[in-house]
This record gives C-alpha cells, sequence and structure tokens, in this order.
C-alpha cells in the first residue's frame, strides 16, 4: 500500500518541528545550566573573597591582640623589674649588671614582636614562617611547650590559601591555650609532591562530642577547609586531648572530602 505525498509531506514536517522544538529545548536547558553555573562561580568567587577579608580581620586583630599582652605581661614585667633593679643598685657593679641584662632581655623581645607588628613584614611571610612566630611566641611568654616540625620541600601556594590555612591553625591554637589546659603543642607541616598534610595536637582535657568544640571555631574552620578544597578533622577524646589535621591539594582537581 502506497502513502499518499501529501500525507509523507505532513509527517516529514511534523519530525522536522519535533526535532527543531527538541533542539530549541536543549539549547534552553543548557543555556539555563550555563547561566545558574556561572552565577554559582560567581557566588563562589563572593563567598571566598568575603571570608579571606574576614579571615585577614581575624588574624589582625589576634595579632594586635598577640601584641598588647606581650608589652604588658612580658615586656613591661621585664622592664619594670629592670627598673627596680637600676633603682636599688647604688653603686654595686653586680646589681648594674643585672639591670642591663634585664634592659637587653627586654629590647630581644621588643625585636621579636617588630616582626609582627610591620604589616609588610607580615604580607611577605609563608606558611611555615608564620606558624613558626606563633610557636617561638607561646614558648617566650611559657603559654605551653610547643613545637614544630616541618618535612618535605615546601611547595608554592597561593597567598589567600595560606592565609586561609594559617587562620585556622591559629584558631586551634587558640583554643588550645584558653581551653584545653595542655602542657604541649605539637605541629606538623608536612609538604609532600602533591598536597600539604598538617597536624597539631595538644594533651589537654580534650571534649567528649564535636559539639562541644563548634561554639569555639569548629564551624568556621570546617567552613574555610572547604572554601580552598581542603579536608579538615578534628578529634578528641575527654582527657586525651585533641588533634587536627588537615590536608590541602596542591592539585585542585583533587577534591577530598568534607
Amino acid at each position: 500500500m502506497e502513502s499518499k505525498p501529501g500525507l509523507d509531506i505532513i509527517i516529514a514536517v511534523v519530525i522536522l518541528l519535533a526535532a527543531g522544538m527538541f533542539m530549541v529545548l536543549i539549547f534552553f536547558v543548557f543555556q539555563k545550566r550555563k547561566n545558574q553555573l556561572i552565577k554559582d562561580q560567581e557566588t563562589a568567587k563572593k563567598d571566598f573573597e568575603r571570608e579571606l577579608a574576614e579571615t585577614q580581620i581575624e588574624i589582625r586583630e589576634a595579632t594586635l591582640q598577640n601584641i598588647s599582652w606581650e608589652l604588658h605581661d612580658n615586656i613591661g614585667q621585664i622592664m619594670t623589674l629592670a627598673k627596680v633593679k637600676a633603682q636599688n643598685a647604688g653603686d654595686d657593679p653586680i646589681k648594674m649588671k643585672q639591670a642591663a641584662k634585664l634592659i637587653g632581655e627586654g629590647l630581644d623581645e621588643l625585636r621579636a614582636l617588630s616582626k609582627i607588628i610591620n604589616p609588610e613584614a607580615l604580607k611577605k611571610l609563608t606558611l611555615k614562617e608564620a606558624v613558626q612566630l606563633e610557636i617561638e611566641r607561646f614558648n617566650r611568654l611559657r603559654f605551653i611547650e610547643a613545637k614544630l616540625v616541618v618535612e618535605g620541600e615546601r611547595h608554592n601556594m597561593g597567598d589567600s590559601e595560606q592565609i586561609i590555612i594559617f587562620r585556622i591553625l591559629q584558631e586551634f591554637f587558640s583554643n588550645t591555650i584558653k581551653h584545653s589546659q595542655a602542657t604541649e603543642l605539637n605541629v606538623n607541616l608536612n609538604y609532600g609532591p602533591n598536597e600539604l598534610f598538617i597536624t597539631a595536637c595538644d594533651n589537654g582535657i580534650g571534649f567528649m562530642h564535636s559539639e562541644d568544640y563548634s561554639g569555639i571555631g569548629l564551624k568556621n574552620m570546617k567552613t574555610r577547609a572547604r572554601l580552598i578544597n581542603a579536608h579538615l578533622e578534628i578529634n578528641s577524646e575527654e582527657n586525651r586531648g585533641t588533634n587536627l589535621t588537615l590536608v590541602y591539594p596542591f592539585n585542585k582537581n583533587i577534591s577530598p572530602n568534607n
């Protein structure tokens, strides 16, 4: 049975129209997804920039607080003691020598403090150098017995990523000093070929559940780790200390689960 030419034409037109509509639909779906992707990228960029700005402000505030502590609790006490020694020295050369020694110690402390006062110097610090300054400060002020170990060859990292990682560690250090009652803090920076593996652990009182830690920075720390595609874990046992593990992939195509 032969089909009529007119019917064939109608069928062909319907097929073409259907194909055309399908292509238009595919185009609109693709365009919508593309626009959504661009929107998501712009949102992610704004979120990153906002978090970075907040992180820089927090580091600046923590630095100013640290300077205040050092001036009052450390350098102030040294210089006050030196003043008392000098006033009571009279013609005693031994006491004058003790006063001079204290003044020298105060000047050394001021030189160490100047490293974190200069904003230009702070901008040039690598992650390793910034962490080292924190560790030295803890030991100098006898807050805690702290140690930093660096392994592997330092990998080039973006300034933004280093700032965020440093703030995460600074938050952990702050919680250790203020809340853990720890006497020891050990930090390890391990630069591998593909990732930076960081551990920090204290021997403090710890906590039972992660919720107990969330009120003092855990949420912000995890949010910032996700921003740079890093994997962050904080584990603790009551009376057995708290451990931080952070893995930052140098290859951004590596997607750790958070």
